[in-house]
């Protein structure tokens, strides 16, 4: 059984990344294996609780790869580990929109039958607050809310007035949170900084929000709160080996995008490529100026180019390089960020020239989830194929979609999305391959020719 706590709150913007953070941080110190798990799509979180805890985190979103894979992915990611915290998305309640509660933080807890820990901030209220946890708790009486961490508190007079006024909820208060700067983390336009952005100043901040919680929280009262969580009954998830590579067959090597410009890639990505029968090699299209030896693949995932752009522009041998392997017809999987930088330019700088295409920063965001249905046979997915995806970007790409479409998408409108021109499927579509395990044989197949 793992101990598993679930870290809510009643909205965006209460802390809960703090708390989660500095709890993972907070309990490795003491020496136990905490397993880092982030509800949603967001990939930026995860590397400050990789940070905190020294291994992969891990998202679960229940829209991208179904209710179903949610307990057999958790139990996959936390094997091994004495505790599990999990950092909810948005407000407790909040999930896909238009669709009840699916991909929300409650519908996780309920899935993985976890006790939930609200962070509240209180920073402009006293009394209000039992109301507010009153209602939180009385919402969906499936929902364990097992304890309340009151953040931003500004004076013992009114942490006080709080712990008063939420005394007859039946909730405990676990932990009281000052309002602090030593704990700031930068953002932009989508979001946090990435940990690989800004690693010493991340270590700061982590440091810095473990003794927060450290000092405020009551742990031995936290991890008994986790070892409540009944059995799960699921069997952990397993990345199949579903491609042609294997004992005494060649590995093609898929050279795989990282460093501070490529920062997106969902951990069970590596593990369906290798349990597909290929060589994972990792490459920093910042520094590196060729693809690595005896490349068959390679992957591009999301990021930052744009913060990049002179860098990357700069790095004429890299991105000869990746358009000469393009162009001879090799597998490339490029995802936002990848998409940006094969095309030809982006915000006025060279990039790949891979696609007929022009990429700038836009005016507004485009962010939600998508259904999406596979145009062209690609070295993804054949024509037909089905797929859930969630798009975050402030870029514009003109035109938007190739003579060959990668996707065709009907929400929030009709469109076709990407392109798919030899070898290489581009799009701004995030997926995960956990929910459609063929998409990692199907590239490394074609990598091994």
């Amino acid at each position: 059984m793992v101990a598993r706590l679930v870290i809510a709150a009643p909205s965006s913007g209460s802390g809960k990344t703090t708390v989660a953070t500095g709890l993972m941080a907070a309990f490795a110190a003491t020496g136990l294996a905490v397993s880092p798990h982030k509800v949603g799509p967001d990939y930026i979180d995860p590397g400050y609780h990789s940070l905190a805890t020294g291994r992969p985190g891990r998202n679960l979103d229940a829209y991208l790869c179904g209710t179903e894979l949610m307990a057999p992915l958790f139990l996959h990611g936390a094997a091994g580990c004495d505790l599990a915290v999990v950092e909810g998305v948005m407000g407790l309640y909040d999930g896909a929109s238009g669709a009840g509660e699916l991909a929300s933080t409650a519908q996780l807890a309920k899935l993985l039958r976890a006790p939930v820990v609200l962070v509240v901030d209180a920073s402009s209220q006293s009394r209000s607050v039992a109301a507010l946890v009153h209602g939180f708790v009385s919402f969906d009486p499936e929902v364990r809310i097992g304890g309340i961490i009151l953040n931003k508190v500004g004076t013992d007079r009114h942490e006080a007035l709080l712990r008063d006024a939420l005394e007859e909820s039946g909730v405990p208060v676990l932990g009281v949170l000052r309002r602090g700067e030593a704990v700031a983390t930068p953002s932009r336009h989508l979001g946090l900084v990435p940990v690989a952005e800004r690693r010493a100043e991340a270590v700061t901040a982590v440091t810095a929000m473990a003794e927060l919680v450290r000092q405020g929280c009551d742990l031995p009262g936290l991890l008994a709160l986790a070892r409540s969580a009944p059995p799960l009954s699921a069997q952990p998830w397993a990345p199949p080996a579903t491609g042609s590579g294997g004992a005494g067959k060649r590995r093609p090597v898929v050279a795989v995008a990282g460093g501070p410009a490529f920062t997106f890639s969902y951990a069970e990505h590596l593990e369906l490529l290798t349990a597909a029968g290929a060589q994972v090699v990792a490459f920093d299209p910042l520094r590196d100026t060729q693809l690595p030896d005896g490349t068959a693949g390679v992957v591009i995932g999301g990021g930052f180019p744009e913060v990049f752009g002179a860098e990357l522009s700069a790095n004429e041998g890299l991105r000869k390089a990746v358009a000469d392997f393009a162009h001879a017809g090799g597998p490339v999987a490029a995802e936002c960020a990848g998409l940006l930088y094969l095309a030809r330019s982006l915000d006025g700088r060279p990039m790949c020239g891979v696609l007929d295409a022009d990429a700038r920063m836009g005016e507004r965001l485009t962010l939600g989830y998508r259904e999406a249905v596979a145009l062209t046979d690609s070295c993804l997915a054949a024509v037909g194929t089905r797929l859930r995806g969630h798009e975050f970007h402030r870029t514009v790409i003109e035109p938007t979609a190739g003579p060959a479409p990668a996707w065709g998408m009907r929400l929030p409108e009709p469109r076709r999305e990407g392109f798919v021109q030899g070898g290489v499927h581009a799009s701004y579509l995030h997926t995960h391959w956990a929910a459609e395990p063929g998409v990692a044989g199907r590239f490394v197949g074609w990598c091994a020719g």
